[in-house]
């Protein structure tokens, strides 16, 4: 597919203009960020992973009748999707208690949580992503209550089929991160999962071990991040075949 007008770059992904209205092409890429980029490194093939993983996860929901902007995975980096109207928050629902979670609650990193817990986060890099409450997203007009209630239930739906897929091939999922959009259809609105799932955005701890899989590797520095996510695509059965082997991580200045 011919290459089109870049419209948006973010710190994991490119868009582009699509081949048809109302479509995006997503570029994976293979850069690697925390703490708001503020540590950044390049791991080669990090972006080709991160597309086989979240086309197997979009499709899985698709499927199930969870809607997603994925269309079709184009070639080793890029995808088809949807274009959508993407609502300002980070939709996060943990499992178990981790990261920032642990640190704001002093629970200890690894405690099973009572039910799912669902948290919205402001999207503000000069912020920090923000943590905040349904009454401050109501009240700026983020959302309204009705789609509150949506994205809960389809970040709920989503919960559901992640940790069954990943508990089949031995790994747990802790806690995970999706955005949501609006998709006009006439008159129709109807909220979807778009931007992505892979281990940049979920968390993944296998089940005997305990070791990580997902990006805390990178910002704890735990070991080697390419090694992590070629394991996760592994044991989905998503690796790709004939990619050349994932380098180390190049250091970005």
């Amino acid at each position: 597919m011919a290459r089109r007008k870049k419209v948006y770059e973010g710190k994991g992904k490119v868009l582009y203009e699509g081949p048809e209205p109302g479509t995006f092409v997503q570029y994976f890429k293979d850069d690697a960020t925390a703490f708001n980029a503020e540590k950044h490194d390049v791991i080669e093939g990090k972006g080709v992973l991160n597309n086989r993983l979240s086309e197997f996860f979009m499709s899985g929901l698709n499927a199930i009748g969870v809607p997603t902007h994925f269309i079709k995975r184009i070639n080793m980096r890029e995808q088809l999707i949807r274009q959508v109207e993407i609502i300002p928050l980070e939709v996060v629902v943990r499992n178990v208690a981790a990261g920032s979670f642990s640190k704001r609650l002093g629970i200890d990193e690894g405690e099973p949580l009572p039910r799912p817990i669902v948290e919205f986060y402001y999207k503000d890099d000069a912020l920090g992503d923000p943590l905040v409450t349904e009454e401050h997203i109501l009240a700026f007009g983020w959302a309204g209550q009705q789609d509150l209630d949506d994205m809960v239930a389809l970040a709920l739906r989503v919960n559901d089929f992640l940790s069954g897929a990943l508990l089949g091939v031995g790994i747990r999922l802790i806690d995970f991160k999706i955005e949501i959009g609006r998709i006009w259809e006439g008159d129709y609105m109807r909220l979807v999962v778009a931007d992505e799932i892979s281990p940049d955005s979920c968390r993944l701890w296998d089940i005997k071990t305990g070791k990580r899989l997902d990006k805390d590797v990178f910002r704890r520095d735990l070991g080697d991040l390419a090694d992590a996510y070629t394991e996760v695509a592994r044991r989905l059965g998503v690796l790709p075949q004939t990619s050349a082997p994932l380098g180390k991580p190049t250091l970005i200045n």
